[in-house]
């Protein structure tokens, strides 16, 4: 009797290659298809991780990588202005960019930001005068070592692009959209960002992911984020998509002297959600901030994988995970802190904690430290457990029903990774979607 063996179809996989000629066909920028091509390459020689991956050692990515996807969304949609009213965080003020199916539509947003340069992504590729610019910074910092990396290389056409000019100051946070609606097969994008931001400049970004349709929308979603001496740059990542969205990130910021960058992750929806974020030290006195929030339930999945490399002295990193996960939830937290040998007075801080508020619910935490320098300040730690018993009881005594008692502590748990918000509607929206997630009635 002759034995078989079960080889699952990589579906996608083998869609990527058949669809890569038609999609080059779609494109003008001719210039990139020498690098698109070398990337599909790589990405076909590294193919789809596997549970043997170490990196994807607790996140199983079947349920995507087997499915059928359309790499050529539908343009039309009928997106009301009630839906997108219901996506804004009442920021009457901000500025906001909305791309629906991957086209960016100006009828639905609004920019009023002067004196930088700013395009849709797919605009930027088609402008001569911008080719210097994708020379010097496109795919510079981005993993050549990752499948999604070098798949979004290969096939990124929809994303945003801005450049703030030295000293330049934007006061209105910028709201980034990314909608799909109207789709009725299953959708893949490869969205891409890119932010400049030059001496001595200022922005804030929020980008947020919503899909409309009951069919699955697969996006991989690549951001690189350059921050020049004494600039701020600041990206916020609201991630509260339905349950047939899957989210793949990935990015990387890359950081001069004197500057500050803070990235802000919040999971409250989406079916598998992987979070990759590398921050690069290119100078010294870099201060670098990593916030996260999950909170998920059902059999929801949400990944965090960071990355700070300390490569000059003087610097400081910032994280702070914490995760609430119900019902057959799981979590995955994997921060890692490199602090090269010439990287003396380095403060690394890295913490999650966790708590499991059902028999079925996990979470696999790992906080890593590599350090090869020996004047520094380094510190790890993680905990998973449950409620403070003797919290709850306090509470309970003073009237306080149980299920409210537990969300109030649970609020409490998560709030302090909102601190370093300055956005006041950001931060009274994660507030609302906390108090929602945990049913409690909370005042702002």
């Amino acid at each position: 009797m002759v034995q078989t063996t079960d080889i699952p179809v990589m579906a996608l996989k083998e869609q990527i290659t058949e669809n890569h000629n038609k999609f080059l066909e779609s494109l003008r920028h001719r210039f990139l298809d020498e690098k698109r091509k070398a990337a599909l390459q790589r990405f076909e020689r590294i193919g789809f991780p596997t549970k043997k991956d170490e990196e994807y050692k607790y996140t199983n990515l079947k349920e995507i990588t087997e499915k059928t996807y359309n790499f050529f969304p539908k343009e039309s949609h009928n997106i009301t202005k009630e839906q997108l009213d219901n996506l804004h965080l009442g920021e009457e003020n901000f500025d906001w960019i909305t791309f629906v199916n991957g086209k960016l539509h100006k009828e639905l947003s609004k920019v009023s930001i002067e004196n930088v340069e700013f395009l849709s992504f797919n605009y930027a590729l088609n402008d001569e005068q911008h080719r210097e610019v994708f020379d010097t910074y496109f795919n510079t910092i981005a993993s050549k070592d990752s499948a999604f990396t070098n798949l979004n290389e290969a096939y990124c056409k929809y994303g945003f692009f801005l450049k703030v000019p030295k000293n330049v100051i934007i006061e209105k946070p910028i709201h980034i959209f990314y909608i799909s609606q109207n789709q009725e097969e299953n959708t893949f994008y490869n969205t891409r960002n890119l932010l400049i931001v030059e001496e001595g400049a200022k922005v804030e970004i929020i980008e947020s992911h919503h899909n409309f349709d009951s069919t699955y929308v697969l996006t991989n979603s690549v951001t690189e984020i350059f921050t020049y001496p004494n600039a701020k740059a600041d990206w916020h990542k609201v991630q509260n998509d339905n349950d047939t969205s899957y989210l793949i990130d990935s990015t990387f910021a890359r950081q001069e002297k004197d500057s500050l960058t803070t990235v802000n992750t919040f999971s409250f929806g989406g079916k598998l959600v992987r979070n990759n974020l590398d921050f690069i030290h290119n100078g010294s006195n870099i201060n670098s901030f990593m916030n996260g929030i999950t909170i998920i339930g059902k059999d929801q999945l949400v990944d965090h994988h960071t990355a700070v490399h300390h490569n000059f002295p003087n610097c400081e990193s910032y994280q702070n995970y914490k995760g609430i996960f119900n019902g057959k939830s799981h979590g995955v937290f994997n921060g890692k802190v490199f602090v090269d040998k010439i990287a003396q007075k380095t403060n690394a801080y890295q913490q999650n904690n966790n708590v499991l508020l059902s028999e079925g619910a996990s979470i696999d935490t790992k906080p890593q430290l590599e350090i090869f320098a020996d004047d520094v300040k380094c510190s790890h730690g993680c905990t998973v457990g449950q409620l403070n018993e003797d919290a709850l009881f306090y509470l309970r005594a003073r009237g306080i029903s149980k299920k409210e008692a537990q969300a109030l502590l649970l609020y409490a748990f998560a709030n302090d990774a909102m601190q370093n918000i300055d956005i006041e509607p950001l931060k009274e929206k994660i507030s609302k979607l906390l108090a929602e997630k945990l049913e409690v009635d909370i005042e702002f």
